[in-house]
């Protein structure tokens, strides 16, 4: 089949708005189709955007072509991994580099004749252990992956694992177990090449780390676990095509999402980005979250992704929310079809995307990355950078370094401690919890007058700095539930670190509507990180304190509470807590 015939098999795409916004969505099409809009996108106009260096970062446009015309290392690659000499795969890396080859492991799952591929993106010590526990690692494939090269999380991987490879089978050998993906010239090639690492992978400089799934970083895992990396690709050029500038307008699938996405956010304040998706493609959210967060959560503005919320009925849902329904065609998925059906009906913007196969997931990546650029320039920002994470990211340095140099943290107090968990925050929210706290202070007392804090078209958000499995998960959740059935507001579950490099941007530099708990833990047993007077727990909580403190400098609600000794009875206590400030809690009244 031809690629002009390829072209038109594209992933389904269909929107029902309600009146007011599908008329302004057809006249910003009209207004994008008369000033050429798309076409200026394509030949990469930063003033379809902040006039800044948006022309920089996108060399994605050109990705599928740009891949294809060398997919022989693709084939190599997984003649490496599917030569029985690896078990597993093991992926070192943070954000754009772990979130793209996460989605293709949950998506493909378990290739037969090739080695499962696990990906590790938290500095957790449980979860750096549980992963470590969980491979041979004589006969893992590492592959550490940063576009910079700088980033400290996936350079501590590196070492940590790395040293523990070569107690197993020797310094030398151990390099014939690592490959690396970075841009060139970058920190990590040189360590790739001081420890002998089988082979450099490198990215488009051109691109970044959220856009760059399509690219080594998404496709070589992709590879090494038996994804049939030009099949994809070809199938994901039928999407490039269909996005083109000869396409008209409104027959542009990433164009038209972009529109309805930046004028239902910007127009209508409907900024809730909410994911529904089937069974099959459940963990494209997470990857949906980055992009859409990071790329537009910034200057005050900002969708808000919205991914696997509980589903409680119409009657949670305030008029901030536009919904997206992803679905596998071969899944069965009556509920959340039922309940699209029924938001629909309720008024809500509602976009349908049916996937007709697996491995058409590409398209569903590229189209989501013209919707976001498009969707950028209707908010009139810069959908290319990430200066919050950036603030993040220094503040972390500063605390790592200073505990290379005393050994230890910053002393804090806490402004309450009961039960085994302690609350801490800044003056500004402790002097509103104190003028808004009922009653005795308690654990539930403080959290109650925190939630109350929830104001219309506002949002609540868990940022659990914890080993991110189904135990912990499982409570959190009950939290984030109750909140949505007793507050009717969105709710996010995040955790830490990995969201730093995603939603963290829209948290902090996104408009000011969050209101967030952040959680934090003793560390049961803790590891070195090689070469470091750090450890793994130390690294978790300066990033944890370096977030706290930029969500405090932008005036965000924020409230940090530290859970102490048997970690799974903190978490029960904070939810039993939570159960109680809410009991008699009323809604937040639709904005």
């Amino acid at each position: 089949m031809s690629r002009e015939a390829r072209a038109k098999q594209i992933n389904r795409m269909t929107y029902h708005l309600p009146e007011p916004i599908a008329a302004k969505v057809k006249d910003s099409l009209a207004d994008w189709q008369a000033n050429g809009k798309t076409q200026r996108l394509w030949q990469r106009d930063p003033s379809l955007w902040s006039g800044r260096d948006e022309a920089r970062w996108l060399g994605w446009l050109g990705i599928t072509n740009g891949e294809l015309a060398d997919a022989q290392r693709f084939t190599r690659i997984a003649e490496v991994a599917r030569s029985g000499a690896f078990s597993h795969v093991l992926l070192l890396g943070m954000g754009g580099s772990s979130l793209g080859p996460e989605v293709m492991r949950e998506t493909f799952g378990i290739v037969p004749g090739f080695p499962e591929l696990h990906v590790l993106d938290s500095t957790d010590p449980a979860q750096v252990k549980a992963l470590e526990n969980s491979v041979d690692l004589a006969r893992t494939l590492f592959i550490v992956s940063s576009k910079s090269g700088s980033t400290l999380e996936p350079n501590i991987f590196e070492q940590y694992f790395f040293e523990r490879v070569a107690q197993a089978v020797g310094e030398k050998e151990a390099g014939k177990r690592f490959v690396a993906i970075t841009d060139p010239n970058s920190k990590m090639q040189d360590v790739a090449a001081g420890d002998g690492f089988r082979r450099v992978f490198f990215g488009w400089p051109n691109i970044g780390g959220r856009y760059s799934v399509l690219s080594d970083f998404g496709l070589v895992p992709a590879a090494a676990m038996g994804v049939d990396v030009p099949d994809f690709l070809d199938r994901t050029d039928a999407m490039v095509r269909a996005c083109m500038p000869t396409v008209p307008v409104k027959d542009n699938p990433g164009v038209v999402l972009g529109n309805v996405l930046g004028v239902a956010g910007k127009q209508f304040g409907r900024d809730k980005l909410t994911i529904l998706a089937s069974p099959g493609i459940a963990s494209l959210g997470a990857w949906l979250e980055q992009l859409v967060a990071e790329s537009t959560g910034k200057e005050g503005q900002g969708l808000i992704p919205i991914d696997r919320e509980a589903t409680n009925g119409l009657g949670v849902y305030g008029r901030d929310r536009i919904f997206v329904y992803v679905k596998l065609q071969s899944d069965a998925d009556a509920a959340h079809g039922e309940l699209a059906r029924a938001l629909e009906q309720a008024g809500h913007p509602v976009i349908r995307v049916t996937l007709q196969d697996r491995i058409d997931l590409g398209q569903e990546l590229f189209r989501w990355e013209i919707a976001t650029a498009v969707a950028g320039s209707i908010l009139g920002i810069h959908p290319f950078d990430q200066p919050d994470v950036e603030a993040s990211k220094t503040a972390t340095r500063k605390l790592t370094a200073a505990y290379e140099e005393t050994g230890a943290l910053p002393d804090e107090t806490p402004f309450f401690t009961a039960g085994g968990i302690s609350l801490f925050t800044d003056e500004a929210n402790q002097a509103a919890l104190a003028r808004a706290i009922k009653g005795p202070p308690t654990l539930a007392a403080y959290l109650g007058a925190h939630l109350e804090r929830l104001r219309p078209n506002d949002y609540f958000a868990l940022l659990a700095y914890l080993e991110m499995n189904e135990a912990h998960a499982r409570p959190l959740a009950q939290i984030r539930e109750r909140v949505l059935s007793a507050k009717h507001v969105a709710t996010c579950l995040e955790f830490g670190p990995r969201f730093l490099h995603s939603t963290g941007q829209a948290y902090k530099g996104g408009p000011n509507t969050g209101v967030f708990v952040q959680i934090t833990c003793d560390d049961a047993a803790d590891l070195p990180v090689p070469g470091q007077k750090y450890t793994f727990g130390v690294v978790k909580a300066a990033q944890a304190r370096g977030d706290f403190d930029v969500l405090a400098q932008r005036g965000r609600r924020v409230l940090r509470a530290h859970l102490s000794g048997d970690l799974e009875a903190g978490l029960e206590t904070l939810r039993t807590a939570t159960i109680q400030a809410l009991a008699s809690a009323a809604p937040v009244k639709a904005g």
